[in-house]
């Protein structure tokens, strides 16, 4: 019973885990940047924001 939990458990994780990986998107990050920054695609990483 436990085996079978296990399997059924691992099985249900397995497109959690690709989603998660991001395949074909290495510049994107799954996380979010901290307040008063956003990301930035074409430098690949979290900016400040500037507000006028």
């Amino acid at each position: 019973m436990k085996a079978r939990l296990l399997t059924a458990a691992f099985l249900a994780f397995l497109p959690v885990a690709a989603y998660a990986s991001c395949a074909g998107h290495d510049a994107e990050q799954a996380s979010s940047c901290m307040s008063g920054y956003t990301w930035d695609p074409e430098a690949g990483a979290c900016v400040e924001v500037v507000s006028s």
